[in-house]
């Protein structure tokens, strides 16, 4: 019965493709700084050469990201390439970056030493649009001109009828309940750990 419901187009298929391409440009970057990290190459006495590691592959991993968020948006069917490629290259590094940048400035206003320079800001967006936002066009032409994905099974023309949710599978008490587990264990566990480290000192 579910099986003619399966392949059809979501509703924001757009951004279901989106962060897909980014997902699996986070992936790559991961796996291939692991990689680097565990042949020893990224000494930790080298201070900042994992993180610039993870950077510089996540800006030259635009590729994958254009190419993954291109073949899955034209299986969905959709036409506005353009604003599909546009938002691989820009939302999750904008988002993240936007994050930073603020959280920079309140360091700025401290005056605090672990701030960044503006000139190395500066840097990572000539890195983002210079060579990352690229590759994601590079990745997206490839992409598109790939054959649609041909799916196992045919979509059924009328949609199946989703029954109305009860309250517990729904998204809000979904991301409640399931973050209460894990918060609680962490919240314990470090709670004793560091009242046994403290405890002398009352």
């Amino acid at each position: 019965l579910v099986h003619g419901d399966v392949f059809r187009p979501p509703r924001k298929g757009m951004l279901l493709s989106v962060l897909l391409g980014s997902g699996v440009q986070v992936f790559f970057m991961s796996l291939i700084t692991l990689f680097f990290a565990c042949l020893g190459f990224l000494s930790p006495a080298n201070r900042g050469a994992l993180m610039t590691c993870a950077m510089v592959l996540y800006v030259c991993l635009g590729t994958p990201a254009g190419y993954v968020a291109a073949r899955i948006y034209k299986g969905f069917g959709g036409e506005k390439w353009k604003s599909n490629v546009l938002l691989t290259a820009l939302l999750c590094p904008g988002v993240v970056f936007s994050v930073f940048f603020v959280m920079n400035l309140i360091l700025w206003a401290k005056r605090s030493s672990a701030a960044i320079p503006f000139t190395t800001l500066l840097a990572l967006l000539a890195l983002w649009f210079g060579i990352s936002l690229p590759l994601t066009f590079v990745g997206a032409y490839f992409g598109f001109k790939k054959r649609m994905i041909e799916h196992p099974v045919r979509t059924n023309q009328i949609p199946r009828q989703i029954p109305e949710q009860s309250i517990y599978t729904q998204p809000i008490p979904g991301i409640i309940m399931g973050g209460i587990l894990p918060f609680g264990c962490i919240f314990i566990q470090l709670f004793f750990i560091l009242n046994s480290i403290w405890s002398s000192q009352t």
